[in-house]
């Protein structure tokens, strides 16, 4: 009997641990990143998985956000948004290009320049 009596023990004290533990996990849980770490962008040739992070730390590239975001000056890195924000799906203005030439000439052109990074179609739109 008594051996049924520590089982039961043990299994309130479980009970409680994973309560607690699930609690600490809600009230501290980790931040949330300035930066995203991965962008999906979805085009008609296929789904392109972008490496925000790989891009940025100096680990990677070490890019700068003005390296791609190239209409803001330093002190508005932390306004950065999404291309969609200047660049239209198709564009007749031949100053602003439509987001997918403009994705192209920016993230291939770097490539180009750089010597890194995937420079096929079927590189980036894998998915």
């Amino acid at each position: 009997m008594q051996a049924d009596g520590e089982l039961k023990l043990a299994y309130r004290l479980a009970l409680i641990l994973l309560i607690v533990g699930g609690f600490s996990y809600a009230a501290f849980s980790a931040p949330s990143p300035q930066q995203p770490v991965r962008l999906m962008f979805q085009t008609t040739a296929g789904k392109v998985l972008f490496t925000h992070k790989a891009h940025l730390s100096p680990q990677g590239y070490g890019l700068a956000c003005g390296d791609c975001h190239h209409t803001l000056a330093p002190d508005e890195y932390d306004k950065a948004g999404s291309c969609s924000e200047c660049h239209e799906a198709v564009s007749d203005d031949p100053d602003m290009p439509g987001r997918g030439d403009a994705f192209h000439d920016q993230c291939i052109g770097c490539h180009k320049d750089y010597g890194a990074g995937p420079q096929a179609c079927a590189a980036c739109h894998v998915l």
